[in-house]
């Protein structure tokens, strides 16, 4: 029998069931809240003080449920806790981060004994079954499509709890909701779990890439003779290197360009990109003339964040963050840049930066001090040797992220298809059949 189809007022829904209803969230959702329902900044910053240490409740982030990387947890104490009611969570809730990582959806399920939602993202209450279907609304493209849309932002996308209110989306009677969550949870789980499998053998590979590096700055290629040093990083070296202080080998510079038009270079897990402003991702500053000039041979580090950030050398003229560290070699007629670069990536692969930082981790501010910097010490081979490690580094590297690309590539297709068949049950495109 053909179902009788009405349209949505939603352009990339198109037509539902008649059965179905295209409402506001207003009127669907019991609570549309966030951190800030709480109070003014100022009341916010006289009864919420972070901690980075386990105590009454944890504050919850975007990040603490991504699992794209690693965090250190947050937590508030009973006061704080009590001071937040407004957005504390039970488990259930779906959490739409709006702002930065505009577009991601969870559905939050406890991680600790009590918590309560961080800034920069937005919970919703329903009831259960409306809670589930939402989350499965708000996976699709589509979806995804109408937050980004929903904020006019013209430097950052972000939008906020009275545009989400206002936000019109579709939703079936009752019956039908329950069966296509459960028909998408079990659909999903089978997914993730291709998904899960992927992501082990990428792991598996990014382990091979981090020995395969590390063996090679510090033991070298050939089966060289080694000797104890008094290093905890390189604790064996061949017995013709050194250990040398980077203030030896290099010199930190900083240049302000003083005007504008200038490449913008950012520093990746891909290495330094040219930044597109025009695209308003990401963060933008106001004014590009305060940034430090860098030129080709130049390394550039995100030495603010030690867990995701990343060090490159350049090979393009351009500007880069004052708050970056811009550092050269002094001496490049006697040492390889590529093996350098290595030595430096291998010190953020294997988070042995990571392990002489200092600061507050919880709050994204773990640094490495300058001091610590120019103190540390590298291993030092003769340069015909720097040059063989670099091409042997480089030749395996390149075979190694090949693997891991097609690995991603996998897991692309894979979250296409899943997206693709919620969009199709979420919008009444197809129905859950009744075997």
């Amino acid at each position: 029998m053909m179902q009788i189809k009405k349209d949505s007022g939603i352009k990339w829904v198109g037509e539902i069931p008649s059965d179905w209803k295209a409402l506001k969230l207003r009127y669907i959702c019991d609570k549309i809240t966030d951190y800030t329902a709480s109070g003014s900044f100022a009341s916010l910053a006289e009864n919420v003080i972070y901690r980075d240490y386990e105590d009454y409740a944890m504050l919850v982030r975007t990040a603490d449920l991504s699992n794209k990387r690693e965090t250190s947890k947050v937590y508030v104490d009973e006061h704080a806790y009590n001071y937040l009611s407004n957005s504390n969570l039970f488990g259930g809730e779906v959490i739409l981060p709006n702002i930065g990582s505009v577009g991601e959806v969870y559905l939050y399920q406890p991680i600790y004994e009590r918590a309560t939602l961080a800034p920069n993202a937005i919970m919703i209450q329903a009831p259960e079954e409306v809670e589930k279907f939402l989350y499965y609304y708000f996976s699709t493209y589509g979806a995804f499509d109408d937050l980004k849309n929903l904020g006019n932002a013209t430097t950052q996308i972000k939008f906020n709890k009275t545009q989400l209110r206002n936000l019109k989306v579709v939703i079936p009677p009752k019956e039908k909701m329950l069966k296509i969550n459960c028909f998408l949870d079990r659909r999903c789980e089978k997914i993730e779990s291709f998904v899960t499998v992927v992501q082990q053998q990428i792991d598996t590979l990014e382990e091979l890439k981090r020995s395969v590096v590390y063996e090679a700055v510090s033991k070298g290629i050939k089966k060289a003779e080694l000797k104890d040093t008094d290093s905890d990083v390189w604790a064996k070296i061949p017995k013709d290197w050194q250990l040398v202080d980077v203030k030896y080998l290099f010199e930190i510079v900083k240049r302000i360009a003083g005007k504008e038009g200038i490449d913008i270079l950012s520093v990746t897990q891909q290495g330094l990109k040219v930044k597109d402003i025009s695209s308003n991702e990401g963060q933008i500053a106001d004014n590009y003339s305060g940034y430090q000039i860098v030129y080709p041979t130049d390394y550039v580090m995100n030495h603010m964040d030690l867990l995701t950030g990343w060090v490159d050398c350049s090979t393009m003229f351009g500007v880069t963050s004052p708050d970056y560290r811009v550092f050269r070699l002094m001496d490049k007629a006697n040492n390889s840049l590529r093996y350098y670069k290595y030595v430096m990536q291998c010190c953020y692969m294997c988070r042995i930066f990571y392990s002489l930082g200092q600061g507050v981790s919880t709050l994204g501010r773990w640094r490495l001090q300058t001091s610590s910097f120019l103190n540390f010490k590298v291993p030092a081979p003769p340069l015909k040797e720097q040059e063989i490690i670099a091409d042997y580094i480089e030749e395996k590297v390149s075979g190694i992220e090949r693997l891991i690309n097609l690995k991603i590539e996998q897991q692309r297709v894979l979250e296409d298809y899943k997206k693709t068949l919620i969009a199709d049950y979420v919008t009444g495109k197809k129905e859950v059949s009744e075997s």
